[in-house]
């Protein structure tokens, strides 16, 4: 215990940046916990659009959209979601929504602006396009 407190007396600037990770890495695991978006694979993803009929929202950008996209997908861009411009997925609120974007991130601040305004069931699929590309699942691309 004495090397510990030699080592955060020695080295303060380390020691505060240790505890800031260690808080970011608490914090991230308690929104992962509590959030109602849950994060699904592949796998999971073709289960629910198989089975239960899920929504495909694609929020990339409409030039990404037509190089490829998940058949059925519907394109949303992130600034129609925050701008409540939902369109279509209006009468849809108690459906499952999958939200896909090129790597997983973009589609978690989608899938939870989504939640906020209402939606019930809301999936981020993990990996993005760039996982369901990996796994060689089947893409629609639109010509010009």
């Amino acid at each position: 215990m004495l090397e510990f407190m030699d080592f955060l007396g020695r080295n303060p600037v380390l020691s505060i940046a240790w505890v800031g990770l260690f808080l970011v890495l608490v914090v991230s695991v308690i929104k992962g916990i509590t959030s109602k978006v849950q994060k699904i694979n592949h796998q999971q993803a073709v289960q629910l659009i198989n089975r239960q009929d899920a929504t495909i929202v694609d929020v990339r950008s409409n030039e990404e959209f037509k190089k490829g996209h998940i058949t059925g997908a519907v394109s949303l861009p992130v600034a129609d979601i925050k701008n409540n411009q939902l369109g279509k997925l209006e009468n849809k609120k108690s459906a499952p929504i999958i939200v896909v974007c090129t790597a997983g991130m973009t589609s978690t601040q989608c899938a939870n602006l989504l939640v906020q305004q209402g939606f019930e069931s809301v999936y981020n699929l993990q990996g993005g396009m760039t996982d369901w590309l990996n796994n060689n699942l089947p893409v629609v691309r639109k010509k010009n």
